[in-house]
């Protein structure tokens, strides 16, 4: 390396690591963060341990990616069994927090009187206390809420436990699933142990865009822990990338940017929408919008909902140099299942806007409104989503994610404030993750197999979609946030064939709105469309 410029491949990937185990939202917050280190990643590790064969086997079918099967390989069976000893040390107050957890709810159970529950107080274990407050509910029923903040504060919340992993598309393959599987130091990647506030992350980041020079480089990793047989000069290289962005210098353009993901951008403002970015590779080269063709700035990010395809930590730290605020859904305030998302993006340096249902944001000629959104989270009371109304050069686009509509006279209510849309876009996962997918781990009794399916994480079907479509008549459809993009197949696990549901149901939508006269299509990789064009 003897030139003097030089820029982070395209083919760089980057995944943020929780005790080696890729990070997603509910690997933050303390309490959730434990419940997955012991009832998820203990229990697959030891699992793999006691018969790595059958997960060896199971990762090499396609078909079986999102289910609890490791992919490692028999060699690295000694690195599963040091992980899982050095979980048991270095995270023994997480697994007794997770302990605790449990004991409360048990202690809480045998509440039944009604009476007051002043006394419980004394009971509550160790590790739990001065951090919840129990309460009675209507039916004088007993639970607890955490005081989220305080459990930040306290040990619990281990910066210590994070890293980066950077690995180059190129050379080290698929990247396997990451809800079950640990990421290992190997010759494919090297590995910095810095945690997510590390001022490397946003110097590599920026590196995307702006030319950086060798001893600057030089100076970022020589202080940092690393490991793993990847040399980090090789993740850069010596040319400017030739896709960059393409300032807008009229109207609106709505870009498409991969699953759930859409960028509005006018001459005084540019706002994302549940950004998950691809990296570029030789294979989908022509497919993706990768980060630089992104804007230099990024004035608001709006999150949908707290799953790691929505809130993707991976993209988040990546732009985290160019975002200037996040906007949140407000959460119930201290439910396990419902961790509130304005604290954890605020642990991460981020600026951070938390509004409810049918508040807004002003924006540059416009504004965007947060929307109701029913569904999709296994019928549990989690408060923290909504679908977005963006309006801005006057036009007016929705983005409902993976919202469901089981009442359509919700759509009813807000049918003055929902009409005139250019756009109405709508996710149709409707055979969605099954319910103990996401929150299995944080049940502290064992969730029955008709449970599991009944509840699944399901989106619109047809019918749901079509009565919105019906009763608002948008200018233009797009149905996203399938996940079928085989780039995002990491940590959506998914696989369709032309029969499946998903694709049927879809199918049946974009028929229907062409009999209506209205423009529909299924979106895929990228795609850009102009307010001259809508």
């Amino acid at each position: 390396m003897s030139k003097s410029n030089y820029w982070l491949s395209e083919r760089t990937y980057f995944e943020p690591l929780f005790n080696k185990w890729y990070a997603w939202p509910y690997l933050l917050p303390p309490a959730t963060a434990s419940r997955h280190l012991v009832n998820t990643h203990l229990r697959i590790m030891n699992s793999f341990v006691n018969n790595h064969q059958l997960h060896i086997l199971a990762s090499r079918e396609s078909v079986m990616t999102g289910g609890e099967f490791m992919n490692c390989t028999e060699e690295q069976l000694s690195d599963i069994r040091q992980l899982i000893d050095e979980t048991s040390t270095r995270c023994s107050d997480m697994v007794r927090l997770s302990n605790s957890l449990r004991d409360l709810e048990d202690i809480l159970r045998g509440h039944t009187t009604g009476e007051s529950v002043e006394p419980l107080y004394s009971a509550v274990p160790e590790e739990l206390r001065g951090y919840v407050e129990i309460f009675l509910d209507s039916e004088h029923r007993p639970s607890y809420r955490l005081i989220e903040p305080l459990l930040y504060k306290s040990n619990y919340y281990k910066p210590s436990l994070q890293s980066v992993s950077l690995g180059l598309l190129s050379t080290s393959g698929d990247r396997p699933f990451v809800l079950s599987t640990p990421r290992l130091a190997d010759e494919n990647h090297v590995h910095l142990q810095v945690d997510f506030n590390s001022e490397i992350i946003d110097c590599i980041s920026e590196a995307r865009n702006r030319p950086v020079d060798i001893e600057k480089i030089h100076e970022l990793f020589k202080d940092s822990h690393t490991a793993g047989g990847l040399d980090y000069r090789e993740i850069f290289v010596d040319k400017e990338p030739k896709r960059q962005h393409d300032r807008v210098q009229n109207g609106v353009r709505l870009r498409y940017t991969g699953h759930a993901g859409f960028l509005v951008e006018t001459p005084d403002i540019s706002l994302a929408v549940d950004p998950v970015i691809a990296n570029r590779c030789e294979r989908y080269a022509d497919d993706v919008i990768s980060f630089t063709e992104l804007p230099e700035k990024i004035d608001f990010v709006f999150l949908t909902h707290n799953h790691q395809d929505h809130v993707n930590l991976e993209t988040l730290l990546q732009l985290r140099h160019k975002i200037g605020t996040i906007v949140v859904p407000k959460n119930n305030g201290g439910s396990l299942f419902d961790p509130s998302l304005k604290l954890m993006l605020q642990q991460l340096r981020f600026t951070v806007v938390e509004i409810d249902e049918l508040e807004s944001i002003r924006i540059p000629s416009g504004q965007v409104v947060s929307i109701p959104f029913l569904g999709e989270h296994g019928d549990l009371n989690i408060r923290s989503k909504t679908a977005w109304l963006v309006e801005a050069g006057g036009k007016r686009l929705f983005f409902g994610a993976d919202s469901s509509n089981p009442d359509i006279r919700l759509y009813e209510h807000m049918r003055d404030l929902l009409s005139n849309l250019d756009f109405y876009c709508i996710g149709m996962e409707c055979v969605g993750a099954p319910y103990t997918w996401l929150y299995g781990a944080l049940h502290t009794k064992s969730v029955s197999k008709k449970i599991k399916e009944s509840r699944r994480l399901n989106g619109s079907d047809f019918d749901q979609a079509y009565e919105v479509v019906r009763l608002l008549k948008p200018k233009h459809v797009c149905i996203y946030a399938l996940g079928m993009e085989p780039w995002y197949k990491y940590f959506m696990g998914i696989e369709y064939s032309d029969d499946s549901k998903q694709i049927v149901e879809s199918r049946k939508l974009l028929e229907a709105c062409q009999k209506m006269g209205i423009a529909a299509e299924s979106l895929f990789g990228k795609r850009e469309f102009h307010s001259s064009e809508f």
